[in-house]
């Protein structure tokens, strides 16, 4: 190993990012990510999960030897915790442990030493076979499927076709929500009882018409189907498309979502709100 005598800058275009944990890492890419998010040059990640022995710690020091940089981590072993620690000081590399801050302001509130378990938010536990239901459901009430079952979704997605009904299904369901979408096509019929539905919040999901041709003929190309666009990916029938579901929605009152400009989590986070909203009103009035 030749070593590092000195912080590690990154070159003008990127740098290095290691991401160690002795759980699934999780955490620690969407803590990287984040940050990362913030600056312009973007990191190459080097993620290394279910480190739990020092010849698994091993290969990580040779990487961050080999490639130095930015050195995140979540270890609960304190020998291997220390040793990376140790490792990169001596050697002039920036290394933090991404939850002991957040663990300190946990102690001082509530007293005491916490019990350190690997992978302590992965337990087989009640909510994580909620979010299994959930995934299932999801899976199985995908694109207008067995929409007889639709009263026991807590969400149901309206849009047309590329407007990210599926990929927010999903992860709304591994948050434990159950999710039905429906494909809406201004020639066919809503499912019948749609507007009956009792249980279920339902947000129509729009996009602008530019966003949607481009996505379409994104999917054509990788099918090798450009040739069957005709009406698809043609902008006039999209934003007929487009406006069909904006008439659908406003008939109802069903709240809608411009997904355009938003990342399915920024989506997702903007369902999970009106969904928290609407159960704080059931609750305050049973009957309303």
């Amino acid at each position: 190993m030749t070593g590092v005598t000195e912080t590690v800058r990154p070159s003008e275009s990127y740098y290095h990012l290691h991401l160690v944990s002795d759980s699934t890492g999780e955490t620690l890419i969407s803590v990287g990510r984040a940050a990362a998010a913030q600056y312009d040059v973007k990191p190459i990640e080097h993620i290394y999960p279910l480190v739990r022995s020092h010849k698994q710690l091993d290969k990580v020091v040779q990487a961050i030897d080999e490639f130095p940089g930015i050195v995140l981590y979540t270890l609960t072993d304190p020998e291997l915790r220390n040793r990376l620690k140790t490792y990169c000081r001596d050697h002039g590399v920036p290394v933090l442990s991404v939850l002991a801050p957040v663990v300190q302001l946990f102690q001082a509130y509530l007293g005491g030493a916490p019990e350190p378990r690997v992978g302590g938010q992965h337990q087989l536990d009640g909510d994580y076979f909620r979010r299994i239901d959930a995934m299932n459901f999801t899976v199985m009430h995908d694109d207008g499927q067995h929409v007889d079952g639709l009263e026991a979704a807590d969400v149901v997605l309206l849009g047309i076709s590329r407007s990210s009904k599926t990929p927010t299904s999903i992860y709304l369901a591994n948050r434990g929500i159950k999710t039905a979408n429906i494909p809406l096509v201004p020639s066919l019929p809503v499912p019948p009882g749609l507007a009956e539905l009792k249980r279920p919040l339902i947000v129509g999901l729009l996009a602008s018409a530019d966003r949607v041709v481009e996505i379409r003929r994104n999917r054509l190309l990788g099918l090798n189907a450009a040739q069957a666009a005709d009406t698809y990916t043609d902008r006039q029938a999209v934003a007929e498309e487009i406006a069909f579901s904006r008439r659908l929605c406003a008939r109802h009152g069903w709240p809608m979502i411009d997904v355009t400009r938003r990342s399915i989590e920024e989506t997702a986070a903007a369902i999970i709100a009106l969904l928290q909203e609407r159960r704080r009103k059931l609750t305050e009035n049973p009957n309303g």
